[in-house]
């Protein structure tokens, strides 16, 4: 049980805002040591753990490029593009992002559509070149607001759409755990048809509330000019 003192150190780190990179690192060095690793054996494990998943740094690489594509204009071309849909608003843009990042998931394409590569330089300007169109100049916290929305589309459509794909690792895991801990055969392909009625809920709970977005946004600038004038 002494091992469990590295869960309570993530813990004490994240409360007090240290660096996220430094807290799990040094977790995991407090847990090696308190199970008993020798330190040469906890800095073997760190590097076999680094050499193993090292896809993750793809970012080194992602970063620099979208850094530069925002540098020369991407976002105010994607402004411009989503500007000449008249019958486009910030919440059916959304909406229809939703949609396409869900059915992505759903078929393994996970990497196609996310956050660094899509929703900063893309999305989130698309929906507020949308609103602009419509309303105007918006204020800061409704700005913020149709970015926050952009992000949850993503995440909502991922979340729910990747567990439909029988080849997913949240999927796997869980069939190989029922069976060798309970002795059934459960398929892949069972879960993962029973995951379409709850992509399907979140497809449409989620979507109704992006395309509320319009009427909240309104709202905010209306609310905005209001205060501008006093």
């Amino acid at each position: 049980m002494i091992v469990l003192l590295g869960v309570l150190v993530v813990v004490l780190g994240f409360a007090t805002r240290r660096n996220p990179l430094l807290v799990v690192g040094a977790a995991g060095i407090v847990t090696g040591l308190l199970g008993g690793l020798s330190p040469q054996r906890v800095l073997a494990a760190f590097g076999t753990g680094f050499a193993s998943s090292r896809a993750v740094t793809i970012f080194v690489i992602t970063l620099p490029v979208i850094g530069l594509l925002e540098h020369h204009g991407l976002q105010e071309q994607a402004r411009r593009i989503v500007t000449r849909f008249a019958g486009l608003t910030a919440g059916r843009f959304l909406a229809l992002y939703l949609l396409l990042r869900q059915i992505a998931a759903a078929v393994g394409l996970n990497n196609v559509f996310g956050h660094a590569q899509t929703v900063r330089p893309l999305a989130a300007p698309m929906a507020e070149g949308a609103a602009e169109r419509r309303l105007g100049p918006l204020p800061e916290k409704a700005r913020e607001k149709v970015r926050s929305f952009a992000a949850s589309a993503d995440n909502v459509g991922l979340f729910f759409g990747e567990d439909v794909f029988l080849a997913v690792g949240s999927i796997l895991l869980i069939t190989g755990f029922v069976n060798t801990t309970y002795q059934t055969h459960l398929e892949p392909l069972d879960l993962a048809l029973w995951a379409i009625p709850t992509a399907l809920c979140a497809l449409a709970v989620h979507g109704w509330r992006l395309l509320r977005l319009d009427r909240t946004l309104e709202r905010a600038v209306a609310a905005g000019r209001e205060e501008a004038v006093k």
